[in-house]
């Protein structure tokens, strides 16, 4: 039987939750940034949230660079971590979750965009014409995607393995990943919730939860296939004590800073 990493595990969980609330900081940063220079809009960026004032049909269009910011910040750090075989585990971890968060908290959004229209994405869709053949189009490539990337991100998540034997076999690739990837991911759900709130609990607890289930899920039942994988992974210089200084340092920004709004006008 495997020796359990904890200090593995409490680190992921903690890079899983740093990697979510800035994603989705960066999401909401950039639903602000391009309505700032918009006349007529004056936008407002919070913890969880934004908003704002006046009107423009350019804000229609604007509320899907969100998405496209977070989108495009997995796409970098994707090619950040093929390119990342000398880095520190922590920080090949770091870039795995922030990749991970970054597609799952943006292709959720086209897929649900494409039939709702009051959702960001569908009132950028909306704004540009697309048709309801286009939007189902982009919706099954959005879903499709999904466990392809999951399962991707799994190969270098296995690679963090210190010992072959830890990933030598299905059962032990499958062990694995339960214990780096999806009971961190289901301790960092909780984690997540006091840089959410105050909100109504259903927005505050959903996102986090369908954006582990839609991809975590992938990542778990595909582990037992991939084969091939160097064990590469090197924990005895993680702090556990200075991501949680971190992650302790984010919540205070976002309760204490942007919690009362930052005004972009």
């Amino acid at each position: 039987m495997n020796r359990w990493n904890w200090k593995l595990t409490v680190a992921s969980a903690l890079l899983y939750t740093l990697a979510f609330n800035l994603i989705f900081f960066i999401q909401e940063l950039f639903l602000v940034l391009p309505k700032a220079f918009v006349p007529g809009l004056r936008p407002t960026l919070f913890h969880n949230n934004h908003t704002w004032e006046g009107h423009n049909p350019l804000a229609q269009l604007f509320q899907g660079t969100g998405a496209l910011a977070t989108f495009l910040t997995a796409c970098v750090c994707t090619v950040l971590l093929r390119r990342a075989r000398g880095r520190s585990s922590t920080n090949r971890l770091f870039l795995i979750w922030m990749a991970y968060h970054g597609f799952f908290e943006s292709l959720p959004q086209v897929v649900v965009g494409a039939f709702v229209p009051a959702n960001d994405v569908g009132m950028a869709m909306g704004y540009l014409g697309l048709s309801p053949h286009v939007k189902t189009v982009v919706a099954v490539l959005a879903f499709v995607a999904m466990p392809v990337l999951a399962v991707g991100l799994t190969r270098p998540l296995l690679s963090l393995a210190e010992d072959p034997r830890e990933i030598d076999n299905a059962g032990a690739r499958t062990g694995f990943v339960f214990r780096v990837a999806t009971l961190p991911a289901v301790v960092g759900v909780a984690l997540i919730i006091p840089f959410r709130v105050p909100r109504d609990w259903i927005e505050v607890v959903l996102v986090p939860v369908v954006v582990t289930l839609l991809g975590v899920f992938w990542m778990q039942a595909g582990a037992w296939a991939i084969r091939d994988v160097g064990a590469r992974g090197d924990s005895r210089n993680m702090s556990v004590a200075g991501l949680a200084g971190a992650a302790a340092a984010l919540l205070l920004v976002f309760q204490l800073v942007l919690r009362p709004g930052i005004r972009f006008y």
